[in-house]
């Protein structure tokens, strides 16, 4: 079955048309006792029809029957032509992106048709309803109406088939109470409901049982979309037009949404508060513009929804409206200054029906489950977590480069305790739920006793010695003053450490520094380790004998380090002194 719902100025034939092409009265929108009319088609597909009043008010009506109807019969009287509520109609139809449908001139035995076609045809054009088929029709003598039946046929092969496994949400139109069970009407866009399920109502959450459905007069144990169907509740309180039954599970439930106007004027330009009318619901609203075509919707009651759904807002006193796409069922806080402004630029990005690949880029980390309330799959390139989590890949990889830099940090600032819990890195890095924590770490981070780990230090001394052979790459025998040494790191416990390990060459400077003013400063000589065997090379390629002062220019170095050196090789039994000169040395 396919369900198409009516459109037009009042009084300009939509229940006669209706009642011509059925044989049923159409009941203006559908009841409980008679929930619109249906036929079947020469193909033999059948369809449905959501009839809706006309009059100056009737405009919530009709955009509350045409949102969840894929398709619409567009009736133009032939003897009054293009009207004011026509083009209301028509606007609503726009807002709501609809498609679908065939143009019927009515009345066509009152007056030639031509003129009322071309006006609706110049109205049309722009729309997404500018190609629709055209038939001049007159129910009072029959005149065009096996024309509008293969109109219509053609229509509903043409139309979208609905997924039969899609979660259901079905908008009432029209319900009546009576103790502990309810029957209600609406239009089941997709999905399959069948007798004995359990829904939810919203917006109250309430959970509900099918007791009973009724589809093109008939009972039915199920039925799927598009339907017009009856369904009877049982335990349930009070049911109104308006509310949803929707699958438990399958849908966001909020309050909240930035959305994206696809008709009307800027947001920016409309009025503050407005009402949004999305399936059937009329919900009063708090418009926050954001850009120029995006705005933050504060509902008064929580609808549930999904991503790319579509509707209307619509401001009673203007009689202006404008639709709208939801972009996020899910918006971030706007508190800091300039938030508004970000959070724009990073709408504008979107398309009207976000997918799995742009929802996940803006959380980082979602349950599968999240995702599938939102209306959405998750990404094939997500990061599986767990079964349950699937994270962004590029957010995932900074997570890890972050946790890095924090256990880095972390043992560096407490080298007994160089572990970060698993509590503090969740906070930390803002996740979730701690066993991401667990899912993020991968080697050369580990998790021990509920504490995270970077790479296995080196000895506290070893970044002190890397920076000393730093400053000694070009000039090995250029040993560091003793302030230099301090902002090396390479003093007290430190220098004690590294000279037991072999790490670094220590020579005692017993001048103290102050023989020949070269600038060194006092202190301990610290070169690494070799630097005397090197010397020892550099100093045999000398003419022998030769001078502490010959010695520190073949070394590039001062002369208190070449004393202290050739010092250091004497005890080595390496150099020796000439008696007849204290001062020459020979190798």
């Amino acid at each position: 079955m396919q369900v198409v719902t009516t459109a037009g100025h009042g009084g300009h034939g939509k229940s006669s048309l209706v009642h011509a092409l059925t044989g049923k009265d159409p009941g203006h929108g559908g009841n409980t006792e008679r929930p619109g009319a249906w036929t079947e088609l020469p193909s033999g597909r059948r369809v449905a029809f959501v009839d809706v009043p006309g009059g100056d008010r009737a405009v919530p009506a009709m955009i509350a029957a045409a949102a969840p109807a894929p398709a619409v019969l567009l009736a133009v009287a032939a003897d009054e032509g293009w009207k004011s509520q026509s083009q209301e109609h028509l606007d609503a139809l726009a807002a709501l992106d609809v498609r679908f449908g065939v143009l019927a001139v009515t009345r066509a035995d009152a007056a030639d048709p031509t003129l009322a076609l071309r006006q609706a045809r110049e109205r049309l054009t722009g729309t997404a309803l500018r190609g629709v088929e055209a038939v001049a029709v007159s129910t009072v003598t029959g005149a065009g109406m096996d024309e509008l039946t293969a109109a219509l046929d053609r229509l509903t092969g043409r139309l979208p088939v609905p997924d039969p496994d899609a979660p259901v949400r079905l908008w009432i139109d029209h319900a009546f109470t009576a103790g502990r069970q309810s029957v209600v009407t609406g239009t089941l866009t997709a999905g399959t409901v069948a007798v004995g399920d359990e829904l939810l109502l919203m917006p109250a959450g309430e959970r509900v049982r099918v007791r009973t459905i009724g589809c093109v007069g008939e009972p039915h144990r199920s039925v799927g979309g598009v339907s017009r169907v009856v369904l009877t509740l049982r335990d349930v309180g009070r049911v109104t037009a308006g509310m949803a039954l929707v699958t438990p599970g399958a849908w966001t439930h909020t309050a909240s949404v930035d959305v994206r106007t696809r008709f009307g004027e800027a947001s920016g330009r409309l009025a503050r508060r407005m009402t949004l009318h999305l399936g059937s619901a009329a919900v009063p609203v708090r418009l926050r513009p954001l850009g120029p075509d995006t705005a933050r919707l504060t509902l008064n009651s929580r609808l549930a929804l999904h991503l790319g759904d579509t509707g209307v807002l619509r401001d009673p006193d203007r009689r202006s409206i404008a639709g709208v796409s939801v972009l996020d069922v899910r918006p971030p806080t706007l508190v800091r200054r300039g938030a508004g402004a970000a959070r724009a630029r990073e709408l504008a990005a979107w398309p009207d029906r976000p997918d799995g690949t742009v929802v996940l880029r803006r959380h980082g980390v979602l349950r599968r489950s999240e995702l599938s309330h939102m209306g959405c799959a998750p990404p094939a390139d997500a990061v599986p977590l767990n079964g349950e989590w699937v994270a962004d890949p590029a957010h995932w990889e900074s997570l890890f480069e972050r946790l890095a830099e924090e256990a880095s940090r972390h043992a560096a600032r407490n080298p007994h305790a160089p572990g970060i819990p698993l509590e503090d890195v969740r906070l930390r890095l803002g996740l979730p739920a701690r066993q991401l924590v667990t899912a993020l770490v991968r080697p050369p981070l580990r998790v021990e006793a509920g504490r995270v780990h970077g790479p296995a230090p080196g000895p506290f001394w070893a970044a002190a010695v890397e920076r000393l052979k730093a400053d000694l790459a070009g000039a090995p025998f250029a040993a560091p003053t003793a302030e230099r040494l301090g902002e090396l790191g390479l003093t007290g416990d430190t220098l004690d450490a590294a000279e037991q390990a072999g790490a670094v060459l220590r020579i005692g400077d017993e001048d103290g520094g102050g023989g020949d003013g070269g600038g060194d400063g006092g202190g301990d000589i610290v070169l690494l380790p070799g630097a005397d065997r090197e010397a020892l090379r550099i100093l045999s390629g000398l003419p022998q004998p030769f001078t502490p002062a010959q010695a520190g220019d073949a070394l590039a170095t001062s002369r208190r380090v070449a004393a202290a050196l050739l010092r250091h090789l004497d005890g080595l039994g390496l150099t020796e002194r000439r008696r007849a000169d204290s001062s020459r040395k020979t190798v």
